[in-house]
């Protein structure tokens, strides 16, 4: 019998805008210069944010945590797609989608800094909370997704994870359940390139991971991820796309992590210098800002008000998060599980009676 090909494919890359901020205006999406401006306002309220957090872990003041700077056009991007009956699911390196999202900073400084009473969101909004384990979330998002399809609701599900996350059976798992029932589920995998000090190369022989939605019957494209327009669009899409019901896409958001994995991390031991330099060229508020520039929506000392009003915020919130009583020794072990086990209870009980013999 002959040899037939049952099936061919390609992956596109979606670019709109250069690293100079000159755009394919036929590639541009539908979005005002007062979102564009909304945009690259929360963007660098993220990257001010992340900065201050590394100086108040590295002065002992907060709990390790994942930084999120030159990956801002990514996740920022993606989250500004949504709509407010849409569903995230985000992992662990999406501050500014949660900021977005109207998660208090305060509360993520409480959170990171180790008390959970931080890990709260406005009533009503459509965000699960950060998934620490890798590749987990992304079963609940198809399932939340499954949900809203049985409901009959038409918003979508977004769910974000790094490159290592698609090494996990969950990836597989999600991926097939939600094109096989058609959910309503976007993955949006942020490919900085590192799973800790894990090389793209070394984790997949796959050239890019849009490709791996082939599989799986889905649609998959790659897209600029420092370019925070070619994400927008391409996240709207196939939000809308699923939204009417052709269920799920994979998106692959080709970046960069320029800071180390976690601030318990040092990058300096398993990579270049060199290739962090080369895509710090690339950073993603800097080339909005340049496109906003040409086009007369931003000056110099509008962007220096930006940054300083940024600060300000920050400022405000790192006084009130400082400001909150530290949670009593009890409320350690309250949110481990719905209800406590008999081994946190025997640790708790031993805690308490130390700190007591203490007279503390």
């Amino acid at each position: 019998m002959p040899v037939t090909t049952l099936v061919t494919y390609s992956v596109q890359r979606v670019e709109i805008m250069d690293v100079d901020g000159n755009v394919d205006e036929s590639l541009m999406p539908d979005i005002s210069p007062e979102r564009i401006r909304a945009l690259y306002d929360i963007m660098v309220l993220t990257r001010q944010f992340d900065e201050r957090m590394l100086k108040l872990q590295r002065q002992g003041r907060l709990g390790t945590f994942a930084r999120v700077a030159g990956q801002e056009g990514a996740h920022v991007g993606a989250a500004f797609a949504l709509h407010d009956e849409d569903w995230m699911v985000p992992a662990f390196r999406e501050a500014g989608a949660f900021l977005l999202r109207g998660m208090k900073m305060e509360d993520f400084l409480q959170y990171w800094g180790g008390d959970e009473r931080g890990n709260v969101f406005p009533e009503g909004v459509r965000m699960l909370p950060a998934s620490i384990p890798v590749g987990t979330h992304m079963l609940h998002a198809t399932g939340l997704g499954w949900a809203m399809k049985r409901k009959g609701e038409k918003s979508a599900v977004l769910t974000v994870f790094g490159e290592g996350a698609t090494s996990e059976g969950d990836f597989g798992e999600a991926m097939n359940f939600a094109a096989v029932f058609k959910t309503p589920t976007i993955f949006f995998c942020q490919n900085n390139q590192w799973a800790i000090s894990v090389p793209y190369h070394k984790q997949t022989e796959a050239c890019t991971v849009a490709q791996k939605a082939v599989a799986y019957g889905m649609p998959g494209v790659q897209v600029d991820g420092n370019d925070v327009f070619a994400v927008y669009k391409t996240v709207s899409d196939a939000l809308d796309l699923a939204r009417n019901g052709g269920g799920p896409s994979l998106i692959e958001a080709h970046t960069y992590r320029v800071t180390d994995h976690t601030t318990a991390d040092d990058a300096r031991r398993y990579r270049d210098d060199v290739d962090v330099a080369e895509w710090r060229e690339r950073d993603p508020i800097v080339r909005l800002g340049r496109y906003m520039k040409k086009n007369g929506h931003l000056d110099e000392a509008e962007e220096e008000a930006i940054r300083v009003d940024a600060d300000r915020q920050v400022a405000e919130a790192v006084a009130a998060f400082e400001a909150l009583e530290p949670p009593s020794p009890e409320e350690i072990f309250a949110h481990v599980f719905a209800e406590i086990t008999p081994p946190l209870a025997e640790q708790r009980d031993a805690l308490l009676a130390r700190l007591s013999k203490e007279g503390r």
